[in-house]
């Protein structure tokens, strides 16, 4: 219900930033809703940096598109019925990237489990979005909006608090098992003869994934989620080939993705903040791309022409 009632997607932060139009850069930190957004917006950077860095490294980004639809349609489904969308959010993510997980090779699944899944859960979305514009049809019907697109400026302090436990909850999970899912994931065969669950890692990691999937979606919203997810790791994962390193880099890259964003939107009117920590992310990737090409371009090559 909280979310129902306080969100109204890039509607509801625009209100708040038009509230504090005037303001400068030295005020940053005197709004609360800019307070809020920090402390969730950092945590919720740290969980999908470090989430990301093994989704890209596991070639398994395709799985984190499926769980940011989950995420719409789960949210849809708890709003539809009258429960926080939270609820809804979770209990799909976690439930879903579970069963990817079980589904798949070695917790890996292929292509077409997931793509099965994916339009699973897309026609179900859409019978819940039909159910629940129909019966908010005279009311507010804006937490579908809230959903697809985000509302870091629209986290109150409770959703902020418990936005940051969750990120820690996902960090420190992720980080005790970095070793043997980074040995599973460089060499599985390997990995399985010297006694480590392969699948089991798989499984949890994706249930992992989709915790983190659920919270994320409150920052940047289910159809901008795997920007932050995917982004980040891949802009790391071209700066430096040691793993420890990138796996270190994806989160600062994040965070510095989110604090950036929420400083944009609050200085440039009619900036929405997702987009704005989208757009700084897509562009880290891209200039990290561009770099990192043009450093590694092979020496051109002259043709030798013999002299008769």
């Amino acid at each position: 219900m909280e979310w129902r009632a306080r969100s109204a997607g890039t509607g509801l932060d625009m209100t708040l930033l038009a509230d504090a139009t005037g303001t400068g850069l030295t005020d940053l930190l005197s709004h609360p809703f800019i307070q809020h957004a920090f402390l969730g917006g950092t945590a919720i950077a740290i969980a999908c940096g470090l989430v990301g860095y093994f989704l890209v490294l596991r070639a398994q980004v395709f799985s984190a598109d499926a769980l940011s639809h989950v995420a719409f349609t789960g949210a849809l489904a708890a709003l539809a019925f009258g429960f926080d969308a939270r609820l809804g959010l979770f209990v799909a993510t976690i439930g879903i990237g579970l069963a990817l997980g079980l589904l798949g090779h070695l917790g890996r699944p292929d292509d077409v489990v997931i793509g099965s899944v994916f339009t699973w859960i897309l026609g179900i979305g859409v019978l819940f979005l039909s159910i629940f514009t129909t019966e908010n049809s005279s009311g507010n019907s804006t937490g579908g909006t809230s959903v697809l697109f985000g509302s870091i400026f629209g986290l109150s302090s409770g959703q902020a608090s418990l936005a940051a436990w969750v990120g820690a909850a996902v960090a420190l999970a992720i980080v005790v098992i970095a070793r043997p899912l980074l040995f599973a994931t460089l060499d599985q065969d390997v990995a399985a003869a010297r006694g480590i669950p392969v699948r089991a890692f798989g499984v949890v990691f994706l249930g992992i994934v989709g915790v983190c999937a659920g919270e994320a979606t409150q920052a940047v919203g289910a159809l901008l989620l795997l920007a932050l997810l995917a982004a980040p790791a891949g802009t790391a994962q071209r700066l430096t080939n040691r793993p420890y390193l990138a796996f270190l880099l994806s989160p600062a890259i994040a965070v510095a993705c989110v604090w950036g964003g929420i400083v944009i939107s609050y200085l440039v009117a009619n900036v929405p903040p997702s987009f704005a920590i989208v757009a700084l992310a897509a562009g880290f990737y891209f200039v990290t791309l561009v770099l990192t090409t043009l450093r590694h371009r092979p020496p051109r090559a002259f043709a030798r022409y013999g002299n008769g």
